[in-house]
């Protein structure tokens, strides 16, 4: 996902050699020795544009605590980007793998001599507040992060819990240590900022820091507690353009000193966060990290990861596959993360203060990329999430009035096209997951999906959206509309709301108004009825200039994953679907020097570094062909995912990228977007047990499999011969063992018949 019609690159200070790394191994193992973080690498993800976060943090924590580079751009949008040597301190939280650049609250730096506040000049190494280090120094893995910082000599050394960063710094004898506490630095494309430091006494300091960026109205307050007595102090201010009607000033550094001693000294710093208050952060140190042992959370940190990795257990000799999948796994367990205190306490979409009465609020909701495979997974291996997940989301459509879009921080952001909150509220709905609110969520979905905003004015009077009424991204508006449509539709079916199914089915077919027959493909269309005139080249594409988003009309025909069934009657049948989808992965095209950057991963016009295309390869089944899906799958995950440090695609995007392989790995991937079921593709491991939670188990079993075995002959479902070519929700979800048979030719019965296959539910 990429939202910007232009980006400034960063500048980079990195040398050639360090250019042509491709991955390095998470080093200082913590834990027993079947601990599965030994497989996680950090790194990969960190290259091209995976945009992926880099330090300490547990599964789906408020904190992501790491470094941040001097550069800046598009590829820094996570605040690391491996081409990079130089930090300029450890901020409290982090994006992982979006298009646009945000956070990177509370910076710490551990400096010694004298500093200037900027970033400092390229190639200067004695500007600024920054530090050059060496990658050799610097260690990762889930849960912990260390560095040398060159410049000052000073190690560093980071883990957390959910809501407090713990540093451990190590500081050169008889040097005079110092933390310079930075408020003014922060991620992204921010405008209006200011920050607030309150030396409290000589061991804590608290404060606050608002911004304005891709959240409108960001704002975190913090305590730091020192293991050392601060000796002396200074505080200054910061410039920032408010409301452009002048200058205003406020406190964003605290520069603050030690004494210094004849050997090596270590300080150590627990940084508690909240969205709510000071004193809500100082509960939140209390309650999670009293003490002062360094190792003790390093090794609580790894065992939560280890927790959640072992929800999924794989056998497989392919040892490069092994660290890909559990890298991924990590990935997608970075965010949705915890937005509220230890006493229920939250801001709301509102920006007032609320509590829960039970359960946790989270964000970061990347909604247009997850609805597809993250939010899925989650309702496999983490289904007693899912419900805090929903809550979360009904009570920023009571205080927003509108289900989240893409929520960041308590902001509504409104970035990408359609209603995707709508599609993951109906996937649990459908699946029937317990523990929020159905009737409130009906009311949520419904009022959503009513909403004139955003191009829906358009899409409910015409049944889509004209290209002259929404000059930008239209079929990609009208289609994702159409999606939630479905979703809506369905459950409103499982209500017996009929009214309300008859229409919004009726509203989930507007990719027939966008289908030109005479070319096959899904194109503009005016108010008038009228396809857009003049010359039609399906290759090209304009980044927020055409009538898809982040994609040309090859990649947006195939996004009706809800009615696969009625989109190849559209082409004349299957043969000439299955002919056309052939193509896809063949054809070769210029795209433009406006194409986005974002239309990655190519195999043909077959974008995998995007997240509208993950769902095509699937749709083979359909038709009766799933050995074409078995071939497409092997080649996607062997080939667009590595173990270098640019081992994705495309950006990681909150989990999604890394979401597909975890799914395809197992052997399938849910098409339609709400409720299932689950199609088959090619599974990649020898044996996969899925944790389901409450001591249910699925395992899934592959015979005789190899990179040449990579087609299903037959399946078997608790020892019974299965003859569908997918599995619902319902069956997999109350555990078992599924059982594939591998072989090097496609087979011509297993799938083809029509009585196997997978069917759009109307």
């Amino acid at each position: 996902m990429f939202r910007f019609k232009s980006f400034v690159r960063g500048l980079l200070y990195c040398a050639a050699p360090l250019m042509a790394m491709t991955s390095c191994e998470a080093v200082s193992k913590v834990g027993s020795s079947d601990s599965l973080t030994q497989y996680v690498d950090p790194y990969i993800g960190t290259g091209g544009h995976g945009h992926v976060f880099v330090g300490a943090n547990v599964p789906f924590g408020a904190v992501q605590l790491g470094p941040s580079n001097v550069s800046t751009g598009w590829d820094w949008v996570s605040g690391y980007h491996i081409s990079d040597s130089t930090i300029i301190g450890f901020a409290h939280q982090h994006l992982s793998g979006t298009g646009i650049g945000d956070l990177g609250d509370v910076v710490l730096l551990p400096y010694t001599g004298d500093i200037r506040f900027d970033r400092g000049e390229p190639g200067d190494q004695q500007s600024g507040a920054f530090s050059f280090f060496r990658r050799e120094t610097e260690k990762v893995q889930p849960g912990y992060y260390a560095v040398h910082l060159d410049r000052f000599d000073v190690g560093a050394e980071l883990t957390a819990t959910a809501r407090v960063g713990f540093h451990q710094y190590h500081f050169p004898a008889s040097e005079v240590p110092k933390v310079l506490i930075n408020l003014d630095a922060g991620i992204g494309w921010e405008g209006e900022k200011e920050g607030h430091v309150t030396i409290e006494n000589d061991t804590v300091v608290s404060g606050y820091r608002r911004s304005v960026g891709w959240a409108k109205n960001q704002k975190i307050y913090f305590t730091a507690t020192f293991s050392q007595p601060i000796v002396q102090y200074k505080l200054s201010d910061s410039a920032s353009i408010k409301d452009g009607s002048g200058i205003t000033a406020s406190r964003t550094y605290a520069e603050l000193e030690f004494a210094a001693a004849e050997n090596s000294q270590k300080i150590q710093v627990k940084v508690a966060v909240s969205p709510v208050s000071i004193t809500n952060a100082k509960l939140n140190m209390q309650e999670e990290l009293p003490g002062w042992d360094f190792q003790a959370t390093r090794i609580a940190a790894d065992r939560d990861w280890n927790e959640q990795l072992r929800k999924v257990k794989i056998q497989t000799a392919d040892t490069v596959a092994r660290k890909i999948f559990y890298t991924a796994l990590y990935h997608t367990m970075i965010a949705p993360s915890l937005f509220n205190d230890v006493n229920g306490d939250y801001m709301g979409a509102d920006f007032k203060p609320h509590r829960l009465n039970s359960g946790d609020n989270y964000t970061t909701f990347s909604l247009w990329d997850t609805y597809r495979a993250a939010h899925p997974l989650m309702s496999i291996i983490h289904r007693d999430k899912v419900p805090d997940m929903i809550s979360t989301m009904l009570r920023i459509y009571q205080q927003q009035g509108k289900l989240p879009v893409w929520h960041l921080v308590g902001n509504e952001t409104d970035c990408m096209v359609g209603n995707p909150g709508i599609i993951v509220v109906a996937d649990a709905y459908l699946k029937g997951i317990e523990g929020f609110d159905k009737d409130l969520a009906y009311e949520a979905m419904k009022i959503s999906a009513m909403k004139d905003d955003r191009g829906l004015k358009w899409y409910k009077e015409y049944g889509y959206v004209p290209f002259d009424k929404e000059k930008v991204e239209s079929v990609a508006k009208g289609l994702e509309f159409a999606i939630a449509d479905w979703s809506l539709s369905q459950v409103a079916k499982l209500r017996g709301e009929i009214d309300d199914y008859e229409y919004f089915l009726g509203r989930s077919q507007a990719f027939n108004h966008y289908f030109d027959k005479q070319v096959q493909f899904l194109r503009g269309k005016d108010s008038k009825g009228n396809f857009r005139t003049g010359k039609f080249d399906p290759f090209h594409s304009a980044h927020l200039a055409n009538d898809y988003t982040e994609g040309n009309a090859w990649q947006y025909t195939w996004l009706v994953p809800h009615n696969v069934n009625g989109f190849i009657e559209l082409f004349g049948g299957e043969d000439k679907f299955i002919t056309k989808l052939d193509s896809l992965f063949v054809v070769q095209g210029d795209m433009g020097d406006q194409a986005s950057p974002d239309i990655s991963g190519l195999i043909g016009q077959y974008a995998h570094g995007n997240e509208p295309s993950h769902h095509v390869i699937y749709l083979y089944p359909y038709a009766g062909q799933p050995w074409k899906a078995a071939s497409l799958v092997r080649e996607t995950l062997s080939t667009l995912y590595t173990d270098h440090t640019d081992g994705l695609s495309g950006n990681e995007d909150v989990g999604q990228m890394s979401a597909w392989y975890v799914m395809s790995a197992l052997g399938f991937y849910q098409v339609s977007p709400a409720g299932g079921p689950f199609i088959f593709g090619s599974p990649l491991f020898d044996n996969a047990t899925l944790d389901l939670g409450n001591g249910s188990f699925f395992e899934i079993i592959a015979h005789n499999n190899s990179k040449e075995n990579k087609y299903i002959q037959g399946v078997r479902l608790n020892g019974h011969i299965y003859k569908k070519s997918y599995i619902s929700y319902a069956d997999l979800s109350q555990g078992g063992r599924l059982e594939f048979e591998m072989g090097p030719d496609p087979s011509t019965t297993f799938g083809v018949a029509k009585s196997s296959r997978p069917v759009s539910d109307q």
